[in-house]
C-alpha cells in the first residue's frame, strides 16, 4: 500500500527563527494513524533562520539523522565532535547512552534540513557522530545507501537499526528501483519535483508511506532529490 500527505497537510510549528513541518507526531502536534513507521519515529522538515538553531539539549538512544537541503549547519556536542554539514551533505548522531548536542545555522541566509530519528535496537550505544556528502551525481539504478545498519551496506554511516537511510537526484524521466523487502515499509520524501512511486504521483515535499510493497519503481516526473529510510515492521 502506498499513500501520500501533502506538504500543506504535515504538522506545523513556527515561531521567531524556526518554521517546521512534521511529518509524524511530535512535540505539541499528535495525529493517532501519523505516530511513525517500525522504528522511524520522527521525519521534520525545518527551516531555520541564519544565526539561530537548536541550543543544546539531550537525547538517548536514537539515531537522529540530518539532511542538509540548504545553507549549513554547525554541530557541537559534549563527547568533543563538531563540524559543520553544508548543503547536499548528511550527519549522523547516535545518542546512545545519553548526548547532549547543539545544531545551530551559523550561516547569513536560512538553513534547510530534514531531521530523521530512529530509534535504537537496543538501549546504551556508545554516543558518536560522523558527516559525508550527500551524492551529486545523477543516480542510474539504485538509490545510493548513506546510512545504514544493516548487514552488507558497507561504506554508509552507521545506524544502530536494522534500516537505511537512502537517496540521491533522480533526472526528470528516469526511474530508480528501491527494494523494500519482506515485512518491510518505507517512508520516501522529494525534495524538489514529483515523483511517480509504483504509479501514484506525489508532490515536491510530501510523505510517501509505504508498506506491503517488496519493490519500488521511482520515476521523477520532475528532476529531484528523493530522501527513503528503509524499516522492520
Amino acid at each position: 500500500m502506498i499513500t501520500f500527505t501533502s506538504f500543506e497537510d504535515l504538522g506545523r510549528f513556527e515561531n521567531d527563527w524556526l518554521d517546521a513541518h512534521y511529518h509524524f507526531s511530535f512535540a505539541d502536534y499528535h495525529h493517532p494513524d501519523r505516530m511513525g513507521l517500525g522504528p522511524l519515529r520522527v521525519w521534520n522538515d525545518d527551516t531555520i533562520k541564519a544565526g539561530k538553531g537548536f541550543g543544546p539539549h539531550p537525547h538517548r538512544d536514537m539515531e537522529i539523522i540530518t539532511y542538509v537541503r540548504k545553507g549549513a549547519i554547525s554541530h557541537a556536542d559534549n563527547t568533543g565532535n563538531t563540524g559543520i554539514t553544508a548543503a547536499g551533505d548528511i550527519q549522523v548522531m547516535s545518542a546512545g547512552s545519553g548526548i547532549e548536542h547543539s545544531e545551530m545555522n551559523q550561516q547569513d541566509e536560512p538553513t534547510t534540513i530534514f531531521q530523521i530519528w530512529i530509534m535504537t535496537d537496543a538501549p546504551g550505544h556508545n554516543p558518536r557522530w560522523e558527516a559525508r556528502k550527500f551524492p551529486k551525481d545523477v543516480v542510474i539504478g539504485e538509490l545510493p545507501v548513506l546510512a545504514s545498519g544493516r548487514r552488507g551496506d558497507e561504506g554508509a554511516l552507521l545506524i544502530h537499526q536494522d534500516a537505511s537511510v537512502s537517496g540521491g537526484v533522480i533526472a526528470q524521466g528516469r526511474t530508480v528501483t528501491h527494494l523494500v523487502g519482506q515485512n518491510r515499509g518505507a517512508y520516501l520524501v522529494p525534495t524538489e519535483g514529483t515523483v511517480r512511486v509504483n504509479g501514484i504521483d506525489a508532490p515536491p515535499r510530501a510523505g510517501v508511506m509505504i508498506s506491503d510493497e517488496t519493490k519500488l519503481e521511482i520515476e521523477a516526473v520532475d528532476t529531484t532529490e528523493v530522501v527513503l529510510v528503509n524499516v522492520p515492521l
